[in-house]
């Protein structure tokens, strides 16, 4: 599935000065989709580990589907970051859905999900770790999305990556700060702060995070909070060897 860039752009601008950039952004596209739909986007650094956080939620549905697949570590979305192309599930209730994600499907659907597509927007190649945007659909009857539905979704998946590289090479504070959701899970934010912004993995985002609250002796804690706060960008350190390198 191609999205012509210009549409994205177009759309990504027409949300650029929004104060919420990633709710007004998902909100749009859950009134193009139907009113059956509910939309997540999410900013998910690890699939294996399923590292992620939430950016925004529309419709009943999304917050509950986002909270779930990242308690289980299992689900389209984390399907998604690890192999790249869009997961598109028509019917949690099918057989083959149920045997790929058993405790998903039956959780999903006790929420009133009953189908999912999730949309990636990945840089690099299948299984290296990256950082990526999740734009997910969570519908409350089965049955598959429409051409035209499908190229809405995935236009908004990437206008989405669009908003979030320009808010991380703002200078302006409050750009970036209007991405990312109050919550106790700070130093995940910050390091999927770093790992996007520095191309690195995972690992290496947490390695760099605590090379430089070392060296400065400050908690992990109050470091993440000034990334993700206040805005503070580390320095381009050295990488740290992958993990498991002598």
């Amino acid at each position: 599935m191609t999205v012509p860039r210009a549409e994205a752009v177009v759309l990504a601008a027409r949300h650029l000065n929004e104060p919420a950039p990633a709710r007004s952004l998902v909100t749009a596209c859950r009134t193009a989709l139907d009113r059956s739909c509910s939309v997540g986007l999410a900013l998910a650094v690890n699939a294996a580990q399923a590292q992620r956080v939430t950016l925004a939620a529309a419709g009943p549905l999304a917050a509950p589907g986002e909270a779930l697949q990242l308690d289980l570590g299992e689900g389209p979305c984390i399907q998604a970051l690890d192999q790249h192309p869009p997961v598109l599930v028509a019917d949690l209730h099918h057989t083959d859905t149920a045997r790929r994600w058993p405790v998903y499907a039956e959780r999903a659907l006790a929420c009133g999900i009953q189908a999912v597509f999730a949309f990636p927007v990945l840089h690099g190649p299948p299984g290296t770790g990256r950082a990526g945007l999740i734009l997910t659909v969570y519908r409350n009857r089965p049955g598959p999305l429409s051409d035209a539905q499908r190229d809405t979704a995935h236009t908004h998946a990437h206008a989405a990556d669009l908003l979030l590289l320009t808010a991380l090479a703002s200078a302006e504070d409050d750009t970036t700060d209007a991405w990312f959701l109050p919550s106790d899970a700070v130093i995940h934010q910050a390091i999927g702060k770093i790992s996007y912004r520095h191309s690195v993995t995972i690992d290496q985002a947490l390695a760099l995070l605590r090379a430089h609250a070392h060296t400065h002796d400050i908690s992990l804690t109050d470091l993440a909070r000034a990334i993700v706060h206040d805005g503070l960008t580390l320095p381009d350190l050295p990488r740290p060897p992958a993990p498991g390198h002598h």
